[in-house]
């Protein structure tokens, strides 16, 4: 029966569907896999792009004018912000590697490093970024 859908419903339905879920669904037929797989690059793009903006957010803490009360309130908050984001990226980027929905070679190439990186226990997008001199006295 799903595989009946007129593409249209087949977007809003892929559009709807969790992370953890998403790969399974390209399993019904050839065009749920071409809409999944257009879906998991726009949210691998948003991803990437809501790091960047997370990133941007921290920069006026490193100056070190930051109030230590709330300091380390910020910093733990914002390191679990990145994490997760992090890890709900590399997570859509192993699933596409995996399922064969990644053609281009520098895409390939990006997503085999940085899930080789996470399995080092390193840091793939290279955020360990330090608030300032003060923070690293620990």
């Amino acid at each position: 029966m799903l595989d009946r859908l007129p593409v249209e419903i087949v977007e809003r339905i892929v559009a709807k569907i969790p992370d953890t879920d998403l790969i399974a669904a390209s399993k019904v037929d050839s065009v749920w896999w071409q809409e999944v797989r257009q879906e998991v690059y726009k949210r691998w793009k948003n991803y990437a792009t809501t790091i960047g903006h997370v990133q941007a957010l921290g920069k006026p803490f490193e100056k070190g004018n930051i109030d230590w009360i709330s300091f380390e309130d910020v910093n733990d908050f914002y390191k679990r912000w990145i994490d997760r984001l992090t890890e709900d990226q590399l997570y859509i980027m192993e699933k596409m590697l995996r399922n064969g929905m990644v053609v281009d070679p520098q895409e390939r190439e990006t997503i085999e490093h940085a899930l080789s990186e996470q399995r080092w226990g390193g840091d793939p997008w290279r955020l360990d970024w330090k608030w300032n001199e003060w923070t690293q006295q620990e």
